[in-house]
C-alpha cells in the first residue's frame, strides 16, 4: 500500500488529472489531500467534483485547507467575503460556478460541496511514522491539541521537529522553486501550481515525487535529501 500526499489544488484541474493519470492511484493506495482546493486557478468547482468521487472510492483522505476555511466563513460573514473576493482567489472560485455570461452565486455551489467540506475534510491525519497537516504543528503539542492557527494559517519557517518523533508532511507554504522542501523531520509539498509551478505528490514511504503543471507537463524524481 502506498500513503500517498497531495499539496495544495487550488483549482487547477488539469495539472491535477495529469499527475493522477501518472500516479495511477489504486484501491490499495491511500490518498492524503493536503487542502485548498478552492481559490486562485480555474477550476475549484471541477476539484470538488473529483474530490467527491475520490472520497466515495474510499482511498481520500481530504484534509482542510485555510482557503477552504476562508470560502465556507466567507458564505455568512460579509466582511470575510469581501476579502475572500478581492484578495484569496475567491473570485475565481466563483467563476468557475457561474453558469454562461451570469454571475455565480452562493446558490450556484452544490450543496454536496459544502457538505464536503464541511463534513469530510479533517484537520490531521497520522500514521506511524508520519502526520499530515496543511500548513504547520506546535512541536511539543499532541495533534488533537494543536491550535488551528498553526494548523491552517502558520508559514514554514523551518519548524522544530515534533516530539513523536513522527515526520510532518505539509503545504500551505509555496515553494516557488517548484521543488518540495525537505528538512528530514518536516516536509513541505504545496509548490506553487496556480502561480506557474508544480502540483506534487510524494509517496511518503519511498520518497519518490511525481509532479505535473497546468500546461499539463509532468515529471517525476525522488524527494532531494534534508540539508546536513
Amino acid at each position: 500500500m502506498r500513503i500517498l500526499a497531495l499539496g495544495d489544488i487550488h483549482g487547477c484541474s488539469r495539472a491535477f488529472d495529469t499527475l493522477m493519470a501518472t500516479v495511477a492511484p489504486q484501491q490499495t493506495d491511500k490518498l492524503i489531500t493536503l487542502g485548498d482546493y478552492t481559490d486562485r486557478g480555474p477550476d475549484s468547482k471541477g476539484i470538488l467534483n473529483r474530490m467527491l468521487a475520490l472520497h466515495k472510492s474510499g482511498i481520500l483522505v481530504p484534509l482542510l485547507g485555510n482557503h477552504d476555511i476562508t470560502m465556507l466563513q466567507a458564505r455568512t460573514d460579509r466582511r470575510i467575503g469581501m476579502f475572500w473576493w478581492r484578495d484569496f482567489g475567491g473570485d475565481a472560485t466563483m467563476e468557475s460556478y457561474a453558469r454562461g455570461d451570469a454571475t455565480a452565486t452562493w446558490n450556484d455551489i452544490p450543496p454536496e460541496h459544502w457538505d464536503f467540506l464541511q463534513t469530510k475534510c479533517f484537520k490531521y491525519y497520522e500514521t506511524d511514522t508520519h502526520f499530515f497537516v496543511h500548513a504547520n504543528a506546535d512541536p511539543n503539542l499532541p495533534l488533537e491539541q494543536q491550535p488551528d492557527e498553526l494548523l491552517f494559517w502558520e508559514r514554514f519557517n523551518h519548524p522544530a521537529p515534533h516530539y513523536s518523533g513522527k515526520i510532518m508532511v505539509c503545504g500551505h507554504t509555496h515553494q516557488q522553486n517548484g521543488l518540495p522542501l525537505n528538512l528530514g523531520h518536516a516536509v513541505c509539498i504545496d509548490t506553487w501550481v496556480y502561480g506557474d509551478g508544480w502540483l506534487t505528490c510524494l509517496d511518503v514511504k519511498s520518497g519518490k515525487i511525481w509532479q505535473a503543471n497546468q500546461a499539463g507537463e509532468r515529471r517525476e524524481g525522488w524527494l532531494e535529501a534534508p540539508p546536513k
